[in-house]
């Protein structure tokens, strides 16, 4: 069994990499923390609890975290989501935040790994807020984690939110920072390039999306909202150059559930750009190595597109 803890900031990306967790018989997730980004809080909240719902798995735990970055100002992506974060489909059966764990995000965070050292594989999908607090108040926290997977950051200083940065990285530089100055366990990370290289023809994603279940049924009312955006000229020639579609967060927790579909990465030394004008938010590999930095990262490069598709029509069965 893997142990996973997923920190999601649930939009449609998140809630279709959280879905392909749920679907995975050898995977146990511990628990789901919740960040603000995508869109705010409560809506994450109340997401995750319906994307449980559709997969029958209300019984796991369900933590509220962090609602804004720690220094910079509150962004989402409504534009793209959704104001929801789920594409503005409305759920009068949705589940109740009563069902939400009454102990806060960053410490069940930090009690889970406590009581699985070495064990869990913690996947961020969302802002790293909830990350860099936890690491705040308990420094040693790397050292009890297995891995680390991070979709976020960049490698060639291509935008999809400012000029030079990706959204969870520039939504919180100063969480981003931390997290990749203090998290010295293994950690890999799907940067915003990578996943736009990867995407997912759209002949793909029908055949995915007219499986003939409610989990799919779920997924394609969700998804509409986005993936008209992402048909759109102008997003096609910002972020895939025409490929098709995008499925950010998944390619993570995706590598997370089976290291074998990563087909190429490199270990470099990275950081966050925190004060340039045009650049705060933007990952720095550090190539030369003169930040000398002892903890590198993973940075994923090429994975198997057809496992990863195989991953994502079992998610929705």
């Amino acid at each position: 069994m893997k142990k996973l803890i997923i920190d999601v900031d649930i939009g449609v990306d998140d809630a279709q990499a959280l879905m392909m967790a749920l679907s995975d018989p050898d995977v146990q997730i511990l628990g789901i923390t919740c960040c603000f980004g995508n869109t705010p809080l409560e809506n994450v909240l109340k997401n995750t609890l319906r994307v449980l719902k559709v997969c029958n798995r209300l019984d796991i735990p369900v933590y509220k975290g962090c609602s804004g970055p720690l220094l910079a100002p509150k962004r989402n992506a409504g534009d793209y989501h959704g104001k929801d974060g789920l594409g503005d489909v409305p759920d009068p059966d949705a589940p109740g935040l009563e069902l939400l764990q009454k102990k806060k995000a960053v410490t069940a965070l930090i009690k889970m790994i406590k009581q699985n050292p070495g064990e869990v594989t913690l996947v961020a999908t969302a802002p790293l807020t909830n990350l860099a607090v936890a690491i705040q108040l308990e420094p040693s926290l790397p050292k009890k984690l297995k891995a680390l997977y991070i979709m976020g950051g960049n490698t060639d200083s291509r935008g999809n939110t400012t000029v030079c940065g990706e959204f969870n990285f520039v939504t919180d530089p100063e969480a981003a920072y931390i997290v990749l100055d203090r998290y010295t366990c293994p950690t890999y990370i799907a940067t915003w390039e990578f996943s736009c290289r990867s995407s997912l023809p759209w002949s793909f994603c029908d055949r995915w999306l007219s499986q003939k279940t409610e989990k799919a049924a779920f997924m394609k009312k969700i998804s509409d909202l986005s993936m008209t955006r992402a048909k759109s000229e102008e997003y096609q020639k910002e972020t895939t150059e025409g490929q098709g579609f995008n499925a950010c967060d998944t390619y993570a927790l995706a590598a997370a559930i089976n290291d074998t579909l990563i087909t190429e990465m490199e270990e470099v030394g990275v950081t966050v750009e925190l004060v340039g004008k045009y650049t705060r938010g933007m990952m720095v590999l550090d190539y030369m190595e003169l930040l000398k930095k002892k903890n590198k990262v993973f940075v994923i490069k090429t994975v198997d597109l057809e496992k990863f598709k195989e991953m994502l029509m079992k998610s929705l069965q």
